[in-house]
């Protein structure tokens, strides 16, 4: 079984320097599988240094910047593998990673397979993590159906020619957030979605808070329209955009005694952090829907 894997990328030289030694060093064989580094446009020499590498299972595909969801569709147009995984270039490969995503997708055609994606702020913490057995024993091994909203294309694969019958990613999805949950959605109508711990990934890429809270701003925006595509009230439901949360976002206004109160609290609270992170979400909503 051949695998595709597909990373788009914009300027992330350094990361790619550690995460690309890490697909490269599978114990899966290196003539089954092959690396897509779909880049929009990078400047900081990615180009020169992926050629340097010298490796036969490792493909540039250079192209404008048209989004992830974009840089993930021409990853899957040029891919050779009957199966795809999609990563990022800020996630580091256990040396197993695709044997493991190989195993469960030898049992038959008819299921994604989502991996364990372990959150690490620093290298230095990846290390303990991977030298730890514990730390890949965080949940139990099920092949029970997942919901949608557990494909997250950070260590996520699924069939190629399922992912183009369904359309691949939607490029209506702009910025940040919901391509990969959206596309979920309709792999999830086709097929089953397992769970597989022993698929483990590393994401190391610490996001300072001001980035994150514009990351939640964009995720709002795209929750609708997510909504809007498929007009589906579950997707509400799950996505937290319901009468309640509105309400207290209007009971919250950014210029409020209570907001700035919060606001005081970042270092120090992490309820505070994700109050403020979940108030920007709110925001994108309400953005989207003027």
């Amino acid at each position: 079984m051949k695998i595709s894997i597909v990373i788009p990328t914009f300027n992330r030289l350094d990361s790619l320097k550690v995460v690309l030694p890490s697909l490269l060093n599978q114990t899966y064989a290196p003539e089954h599988y092959e690396i897509l580094l779909c880049d929009a446009g990078s400047s900081d020499g990615t180009a020169e240094w992926v050629e340097s590498l010298g490796a036969a299972n490792l493909r540039f595909l250079p192209g404008a910047d048209s989004g992830r969801a974009g840089a993930r569709n021409r990853g899957l147009e040029n891919a050779r593998g009957e199966v795809i995984l999609f990563t990022d270039a800020d996630i580091i490969a256990d040396p197993k990673l695709l044997e493991s995503h190989a195993m469960r997708h030898q049992r038959g055609t008819d299921r994604a397979v989502v991996g364990c994606e372990i959150q690490v702020k620093s290298l230095d913490e990846y290390e303990r993590f991977r030298q730890d057995p514990q730390a890949h024993a965080r949940h139990k091994p099920t092949r029970k159906k997942l919901p949608w909203h557990y494909f997250l294309t950070g260590n996520a694969s699924a069939p190629r020619q399922l992912l183009i019958d369904v359309g691949g990613f939607d490029q209506a999805f702009q910025g940040y957030g919901h391509e990969d949950l959206e596309l979920g959605y309709r792999l999830s109508k086709r097929l089953k979605i397992e769970y597989a711990p022993e698929a483990v990934n590393y994401h190391w890429h610490p996001v300072p808070f001001p980035e994150q809270c514009s990351k939640m701003y964009l995720a709002g925006r795209s929750t609708v329209t997510f909504y809007r595509k498929h007009q589906d009230w579950r997707i509400r439901l799950q996505m937290g955009w319901n009468p309640l949360a509105m309400l207290w976002f209007r009971l919250l206004p950014k210029d409020g005694f209570l907001y700035r109160y919060f606001e005081g609290r970042l270092a120090s609270s992490h309820f505070a952090r994700e109050l403020i992170l979940q108030h920007h979400y709110l925001s994108g909503i309400r953005s989207a829907l003027a």
